[in-house]
């Protein structure tokens, strides 16, 4: 069986199959740089102020629900007909007025509907992982949305600079069937021989200019580059 993070669907899938294949397949990670520090502290302060507070309290722009969990790890049931299976950490659970719940990603970033499609399969995914879990009890999640915050101005207040952040509530409505074939998709994916590599990845141009490199010195030095 394999584990796929939903995190890495809209971004490292779409950007190279090769380098998804050799994370999910023999744990292989793409180097990467850390969140910046001040992003990470954004999030973080946003998340936790919300947990307990009714959405609709905060913004008439936001419905109704009091937001009941923050940063929970859900691990799903082997998806059918398939070898793989959901682990990740979702933003944010809501519970709604019907005791049902919504799932919301929480994004620091500029609002727009591309994002829509983007994160479709993402949400698509712990919605299966919440009413699919390997353990525990599951739960209906009714709707899924991503809850986006981007600064649009900055005051000054007895010498304390403060950035206005209002939330943008973009619903997206779930697409089971699409993340059924999604997932039958990389299913074949991780069974066949690997991938090739995406012509874009920039992560595969700078292996092989490192390999080019070090093969070139190796062979005047007389040694083997690996």
């Amino acid at each position: 069986m394999y584990k796929l993070s939903p995190s890495d669907f809209a971004y490292l899938y779409e950007e190279c199959k090769l380098c998804y294949y050799l994370k999910v397949v023999h744990n292989i990670y793409q180097p990467s740089m850390p969140m910046p520090g001040v992003f990470s502290a954004i999030n973080t302060q946003i998340q936790g102020s919300l947990v307990g507070k009714n959405l609709k309290s905060l913004s008439d722009t936001l419905p109704e629900g009091n937001i009941v969990s923050q940063e929970g790890w859900v691990e799903s049931i082997v998806v059918p007909q398939t070898s793989v299976y959901i682990k990740g950490k979702y933003d944010l659970l809501l519970e709604n007025p019907d005791k049902t719940y919504s799932l919301i990603d929480l994004k620091i970033s500029t609002p727009d509907d591309g994002k829509a499609e983007k994160y479709k399969t993402q949400l698509s995914a712990y919605k299966f992982a919440l009413e699919n879990p390997r353990r525990g009890s599951a739960i209906t999640i009714s709707k899924t949305a991503l809850l986006i915050f981007y600064p649009e101005s900055v005051s000054f207040e007895n010498g304390i600079a403060k950035l206005d952040f209002p939330p943008t509530w973009l619903e997206i409505k779930p697409d089971m069937d699409q993340f059924h074939g999604f997932m039958k998709e990389i299913d074949q994916l991780l069974k066949e021989p690997p991938p090739k590599e995406s012509n874009n990845c920039k992560w595969c141009n700078y292996r092989h200019i490192g390999e080019e490199l070090t093969h070139e010195d190796s062979v005047k030095q007389g040694e083997i580059p690996f």
